[in-house]
């Protein structure tokens, strides 16, 4: 489908180098947008992006302001503006208990640092990525950003602190960000894929079960189409992967 074409649409993807983001960055890639994938190390950002066609890395940690900033200086200036920003980088459980599958940690047993290193990645990293790109998005007369989210089960499962929280924290950010932007030019919409999925964030002990997981690329589709034409003026949309289908099928019929 024409509209579906995404030739001239410019694209940054934080946390790119592995599950969800890499599966977004090559579904994206592959539909003719060019991509810049980040990751913390620069070097696996660049050899991951050297597989995709038209796609290169920058490094960046979005827990820290100035990489932040000088990451999306690089990304606007090699891409020549940003279109699409998706915000995904983040921890996982596994960060604070390498068993959270099998053996679910109560919230006092987790430390401290723990519980900062994933709210600063998964909450304050989306809102200090978007607040470097959103004023040159407003500045362009307009752009996109979508804010990869999970199912609102995880967000109060038990032995899911701290990575349930940061996750509802990033979804009430969304949502805040999008009435901020409301009429502006500049979209905001949330994704998540609808279920577990096969990410480097599962414990290995979780990998042979696999079969009951959602594959990365199931991303992918809505992910293409909210880049492309025929999702402009979607704004703060809640949008499930593996719903995705029915989703839009309806969203036309209501059309």
């Amino acid at each position: 489908m024409s509209d579906l074409l995404l030739d001239k649409t410019r694209v940054l993807v934080t946390g790119g180098t592995s599950g969800l983001g890499l599966a977004m960055a090559s579904a994206l890639a592959e539909a003719g947008a060019t991509v810049a994938v980040t990751g913390r190390s620069g070097e696996r950002a660049s050899a991951v992006a050297a597989e995709l066609p038209g796609a290169f890395g920058i490094e960046l940690d979005v827990r820290d302001e100035a990489s932040v900033a000088g990451a999306v200086d690089e990304a606007w200036s090699r891409l020549g503006g940003i279109d699409l920003l998706v915000n995904n980088a983040g921890l996982g459980m596994r960060t604070v208990n390498p068993h959270f599958m099998t053996r679910p940690q109560g919230f006092w047993e987790v430390p401290a640092s723990g519980f900062r290193a994933v709210v600063e990645t998964n909450l304050t990293g989306y809102f200090l990525v978007a607040r470097e790109v959103t004023p040159r998005m407003l500045a362009a007369g307009g752009g996109r950003i979508v804010n990869i989210s999970v199912s609102e089960s995880t967000m109060s499962r038990t032995g899911f602190v701290p990575y349930g929280p940061s996750r509802a924290g990033s979804e009430s950010l969304s949502r805040i960000m999008a009435a901020d932007l409301l009429g502006t030019g500049v979209t905001v919409n949330l994704l998540l894929p609808g279920g577990p999925t096969v990410t480097g964030m599962l414990p290995p002990d979780a990998v042979p079960r696999a079969g009951r997981f959602l594959e990365a690329a199931v991303m992918g589709p809505p992910i293409v189409w909210l880049a492309s034409a025929a999702a402009a003026g979607v704004h703060d949309e809640r949008i499930v992967a593996v719903e995705f289908e029915r989703w839009l099928a309806e969203r036309r019929a209501d059309g």
